[in-house]
């Protein structure tokens, strides 16, 4: 079964917070909530919640790429 949230978490400063993912398309940006840090994906990852979060993205999940 597909997830569809994941918690993000700050490199930068630590937050973190459960977000919903899209099911249909990856998130290559993300603005902490806290400090405005521009998150951007990790080399060889397809998005923010592959690098970054809780759960790997529902394409991903799905056992395809972004």
């Amino acid at each position: 079964m597909i997830q569809t949230k994941s918690t993000i978490t700050c490199p930068e400063c630590g937050f973190s917070k459960e977000e919903t993912m899209p099911e249909d398309a990856c998130a290559f940006f993300y603005e902490c909530e806290q400090c405005k840090t521009v998150l951007k994906p990790k080399k060889g990852d397809c998005c923010v919640y592959c690098s970054y979060g809780t759960v790997k993205c529902p394409p991903v999940q799905a056992g395809g790429k972004c």
